[in-house]
């Protein structure tokens, strides 16, 4: 029988606290805007430093009996989280769109992958495998093993809103620890309403506690100087990141840190065209290009680059935009005024300097935050939006002619998020791959993201991996024992 639930007939706007709904302390509230037409959704309870403390108690009320249960057992509430949230996603698909403006399509896709990673980890949970052997030289027994760290603080951020709470929610909660989650407050529905669907899937009292704010530095500083918070998973800007590893430092809290990116899109002159052009599409405009993983420096081989720019440009020409919640829309609204500015900003720049323009380039006039579908070409190396994320529907594509120049350019960053390469040639292809100096590398694939693969960077993109078996460890402490029998 389908869910006849719907998020809509019930949205929660309150702070999520110890398995309750309550106002913040202060009384403070805020506005959530619907990017679309800058309508106000919902008036949403600011959390303060008091609400902080509130759910930090009842995260370490909770944490032992959580901690003591049966790995089977932790794993089933996150299996019914997964069927509940599945029976669903046509309803998180239409909250996802209405606060943060991305398409349909793109919010239904986020909301099934949101999903995946309940289920992901709930076949995790019993897999909390340790090892006993002997000491080469001591002849001690070597036992190891590992325990749930603790509480954890989780900041997500906008551009998934859905996806990256289930990403740290559900290897934290198999891992055993209690979470306190920041969403971003731009896009703090989804996540509370996810609070409540897991309230229904059996997570018990305080294990899962959300602080939507305005106050977001505020709270977070206090969270991270209380000495029972553990670890620390953050999603969002490498400038963000930095601040909150030098709040963590002096608790020496672990650290997951999921930061900027400035991903290179690599097409060889061997490469099919069409599939190159496909997966840019993917890699570009997921989420109409507003992701860390999107495609940000786009290097076609002169020998291909005509045909590429051609085909990729008609691709981009035909996407439809409009009101994300509309069927058959591609491209909704940005996430806001200060995104949709940046972006333009970063079109201006590439055009002063040089760049030539295929399609788009003018920012939209009217209610709501759309920027069109932009083709760019023949970027100049001191564009801005070369050595920053545009975070936009924005493609930015320069040419190369040798393998040795395209790796030193791909890697000449200080962000090493994920790379794309495409080419017909498989050994020509690992070995470029292994070249480039990127956490994650999509071959021939324009999406990389799975939750059974350990996602994560390397130089200021960040530190740790969230998914796979990896990912639970983040949230695990490794303890051993050295005994004689």
């Amino acid at each position: 029988m389908p869910d006849t639930h719907r998020i809509e007939d019930a949205l929660k706007t309150d702070l999520w606290i110890g398995g309750k709904w309550r106002d913040g302390a202060d009384g403070d509230r805020f506005d959530v805007l619907n990017p679309f037409d800058e309508s106000v959704i919902a008036s949403v309870a600011s959390a303060g430093v008091a609400d902080a403390k509130a759910a930090l108690d009842a995260a370490e009320a909770a944490f032992p009996d959580w901690a003591a249960r049966p790995p089977r057992e932790r794993g089933e509430v996150l299996r019914k989280a997964w069927e509940l949230m599945t029976a669903r996603l046509d309803d998180f698909a239409r909250l996802i769109t209405l606060e943060n403006g991305k398409a349909k399509a793109d919010a239904k896709g986020e909301a099934t992958y949101a999903a995946e990673f309940f289920r992901w980890f709930s076949e995790e949970a019993v897999r909390n495998e340790g090892m006993i052997t002997r000491g080469p030289s001591s002849n001690a027994r070597i036992v190891v093993h590992h325990k749930p760290a603790g509480i954890a603080v989780l900041v997500t951020p906008w551009n998934f809103p859905a996806a990256m709470g289930t990403r740290k929610i559900g290897p934290a909660l198999a891992a055993g620890c209690p979470v306190i989650v920041k969403p971003a407050s731009a896009t703090p529905l989804t996540m509370l309403a996810l609070a409540d669907l897991l309230e229904e899937a059996g997570v018990p009292p305080g294990i899962v506690n959300v602080l939507p704010s305005k106050k977001t530095g505020e709270i977070v500083e206090a969270l991270l100087q209380d000495r029972r918070v553990r670890v620390i998973s953050f999603t969002g800007s490498t400038e963000t990141g930095v601040k909150l590893l030098k709040t963590a430092a002096p608790n020496v809290l672990k650290p997951a840190m999921e930061l900027g990116g400035n991903a290179p899109f690599i097409v060889f002159d061997d490469a099919d065209v069409d599939a190159a052009v496909a997966g840019c599409m993917i890699a570009k405009m997921r989420n109409g290009g507003e992701a860390c993983t999107a495609a940000n420096r786009i290097f076609v081989h002169e020998a291909v680059e005509a045909e590429f720019i051609e085909k990729f440009t008609a691709k981009m020409r035909a996407l439809k935009v409009g009101n994300g919640l509309e069927d058959g829309v591609d491209l909704g609204p940005l996430v806001d005024r200060d995104t949709q500015e940046k972006v333009a900003c970063f079109v201006e720049d590439a055009l002063e300097k040089g760049a030539k323009l295929h399609l788009g380039g003018e920012r939209s006039e009217g209610k709501g935050f759309f920027y069109p579908a932009t083709v760019l070409s023949n970027i100049p190396p001191n564009a801005d939006c070369v050595t920053d994320e545009i975070f936009g529907p924005v493609a930015a594509i320069q040419s190369f002619t040798d393998t040795d120049d395209v790796v030193r350019r791909a890697n000449d960053t200080e962000y090493g998020l994920v790379a794309y390469v495409f080419t017909r040639d498989l050994k020509k292809g690992m070995q470029v791959s292994e070249r480039l100096e990127y956490g994650m590398v999509g071959l021939n694939r324009g999406l990389v993201s799975d939750p059974a693969a350990p996602f994560g960077g390397t130089k200021h993109s960040g530190l740790g991996r969230e998914g796979g078996h990896e990912g639970m460890l983040e949230y695990m402490e490794t303890q051993f024992i050295s005994t004689d029998w």
